[in-house]
C-alpha cells in the first residue's frame, strides 16, 4: 500500500472496507459536545498521526453522520489545512468531492468566492480541490464555476491538474455530453484533459 501511494508515511496495512466501519463504530461510541471541540479532534488526529490509515480515520471522522449540523463555513480552515498539508490525491479528491462539495451547496455564495479564489493560488492540490469540489452534482453542477475553475489551469503542466480537469468534464459529460463535447472543440486542453473528459463519449 506504502509503495502504491509513494507514501512518505508507512501504513499498518487495515484496507479500506475493513477501516470505515471500525472508525464509525469507535466515533459512535465516542461522541464530541460541541463543533469546536470536534474540530479540535479532527485535527489532532490529523496532525500526531504516524500511519496514514490514521489521517483517514481524521477524514472519516470529519465526515461522521454526528457532526453533520456543525458542517459549516467555519470548518474550511480545517479542510484547507489537511488539503495542503496531505498534499496527495487520496486525501485530496476525498474531502473535495464529500466535504467541499457539501459546503457549496450549503454555503453557495461564499464557497463559490473561495473556490475561485483557491483555483488562482501557487498550490496545486487546493486548485485540484476547486476543480473537483463539483464531482457528485450532475444535473446540479454549475457549468460557470465549474470552467472558472479549470480555466487557470488549463495550461498547466501538472499531471494533476490536467488529470483533475479531465475527471471534471467527464464527470459532467454523464449529464451532458453535448456541452462538453463542444467545449473540449473550442478550448486549448492538454492531451490528457482531452482523452479523460471524452473517454467515454468521443467527438462524434
Amino acid at each position: 500500500m506504502q509503495a502504491y501511494m509513494k507514501s512518505a508515511m508507512p501504513y499498518h496495512g487495515v484496507p479500506t472496507p475493513l477501516l470505515r466501519p471500525l472508525c464509525k463504530d469507535f466515533f459512535n461510541e465516542h461522541p464530541f459536545s460541541s463543533a469546536t471541540e470536534w474540530q479540535d479532534g479532527c485535527l489532532a488526529l490529523w496532525r500526531q498521526a504516524k500511519f496514514r490509515e490514521e489521517r483517514y480515520a481524521a477524514i472519516n471522522l470529519t465526515g461522521h453522520r454526528l457532526y453533520r449540523p456543525w458542517q459549516t463555513m467555519s470548518t474550511l480552515p480545517t479542510y484547507e489545512e489537511m488539503i495542503v498539508s496531505g498534499a496527495w490525491w487520496d486525501y485530496v479528491d476525498e474531502i473535495a468531492t464529500h466535504r467541499l462539495s457539501g459546503l457549496l451547496k450549503a454555503y453557495p455564495a461564499k464557497m463559490r468566492t473561495k473556490m475561485l479564489q483557491w483555483s488562482r493560488t501557487r498550490d496545486l492540490w487546493k486548485r485540484r480541490s476547486a476543480i473537483l469540489c463539483q464531482l457528485p452534482y450532475k444535473q446540479e453542477t454549475d457549468l460557470e464555476l465549474l470552467y472558472a475553475c479549470i480555466e487557470p489551469s488549463l495550461d498547466s503542466k501538472e499531471f494533476f491538474l490536467q488529470k483533475a480537469i479531465g475527471w471534471a468534464l467527464r464527470q459532467y459529460a454523464w449529464t451532458n455530453a453535448g456541452e462538453i463535447r463542444t467545449y473540449c472543440a473550442t478550448h486549448e486542453l492538454s492531451k490528457l484533459s482531452r482523452r479523460e473528459a471524452l473517454k467515454n463519449i468521443g467527438l462524434s
